[in-house]
């Protein structure tokens, strides 16, 4: 959305604070509308997050936007490696890993996105896919970072497609990623959130937020519309 569009769709969320004190609820719009949705959403408990970074604070990386020019607009998290930055950016497991250093080294919290391909999932070969990821991105991360750290599992083969994982297949991933954090960090696995991303809308939301591994929602394509959004938001009939 240009800064316009999001200004006007971001009045519109405005409702959803009534819901922050029980769920926390971040907006990650392009780069060129985070002043837009900082301003609209300052001491309203919604924050902001940017849909990207580069690793680095300073330096010659024309085009790129670093962590200290998020925290300036105000941004409290920032999503890293996701689906479309792998698969059509060819982001690489290192770098991701040197994105989320950055992020938590300057107090942002990262979203970190992983997840298999449709072709690795026929394949069956899902959860070593998302074992590597896990492990590469990581790297040199230490526990008490972890539990400032945020993971979403997006199934790409999900992503815009109208294709949901089920609930419970959806479980059953999240759970091995847990089961694969708590080998390396123990007990701050039980403290890490995972997300699940793909194709969430109102109508499913309520059957992933029942698994008992599944702590929230990555939105894509119904965040763009305030009373879908909305609906998410308030999972399980609570009301505005």
């Amino acid at each position: 959305m240009t800064a316009g569009e999001t200004k006007i769709l971001a009045e519109k969320l405005l409702p959803c604070r009534d819901r922050a004190a029980e769920v926390e609820i971040v907006i990650c719009p392009p780069f060129t509308s985070l002043a837009q949705a900082c301003e609209t959403f300052k001491d309203t408990g919604l924050q902001v997050g940017g849909q990207n970074m580069h690793w680095e604070k300073a330096g010659a990386f024309t085009g790129e936007v670093s962590p200290l020019m998020l925290k300036d607009l105000g941004c409290s998290h920032v999503i890293i490696g996701h689906s479309e930055r792998r698969q059509l950016f060819g982001e690489t497991d290192a770098a991701i890993n040197l994105k989320l250093k950055a992020a938590l080294s300057h107090g942002l919290i990262p979203i970190f996105c992983l997840g298999e391909t449709l072709d690795q999932r026929e394949k069956k070969i899902t959860e070593k896919v998302c074992s590597q990821q896990l492990e590469q991105g990581l790297a040199g991360i230490q526990s008490w970072d972890l539990a400032k750290t945020i993971i979403a599992y997006e199934p790409v083969w999900a992503i815009g497609t109208g294709r949901t994982a089920s609930p419970a297949d959806a479980q059953s991933v999240i759970a091995f990623i847990r089961r694969e954090l708590g080998k390396k960090y123990s007990q701050a696995a039980d403290q890490v959130r995972i997300l699940y991303g793909g194709s969430v809308k109102p109508e499913n939301i309520d059957g992933l937020m029942a698994q008992r591994d599944i702590d929230g929602a990555l939105v894509g394509g119904a965040s763009l519309d305030a009373e879908s959004f909305a609906g998410i938001v308030n999972f399980g009939g609570a009301q505005q």
